[in-house]
C-alpha cells in the first residue's frame, strides 16, 4: 500500500471548497483511498463530507493512503495547495 503524509496548505483548513475538490479528484480511480490524521480515524477521499470531519487546518499533518501510488500522489500533492487560492 502506498502512503504519503502532508501538511494541509489551504489557508483555512479543508473546508467545504477544498474538500469538494480532493473528493473530485479522487472519484476519478477506482481504488480505495484514505485520509488520516494523527490519532484520527480514516475516512474516505471520495466523499468531501468525510474529509471535512478530519478537522484538518493550514498546518496539519494528513496522512493519504491507496493501493494506486498515482492516487496517493495526486490527492498528496491537492492537500498540500492552497486550494482556496484557485
Amino acid at each position: 500500500m502506498a502512503s504519503k503524509t502532508v501538511t494541509v496548505g489551504s489557508a483555512v483548513g479543508l473546508h467545504a471548497r477544498p474538500a469538494a475538490i480532493i473528493s473530485e479528484a479522487a472519484g476519478k480511480y477506482d481504488d480505495e483511498i484514505t485520509l488520516r490524521v494523527a490519532d484520527g480515524d480514516e475516512v474516505d477521499a471520495g466523499s468531501s463530507l468525510l474529509i471535512m470531519t478530519l478537522g484538518a487546518s493550514k498546518g496539519t499533518e494528513v496522512t493519504v493512503e491507496s493501493d494506486n501510488e498515482e492516487a496517493v500522489n495526486e490527492i498528496a500533492g491537492l492537500i498540500e495547495l492552497d486550494l482556496d487560492a484557485q
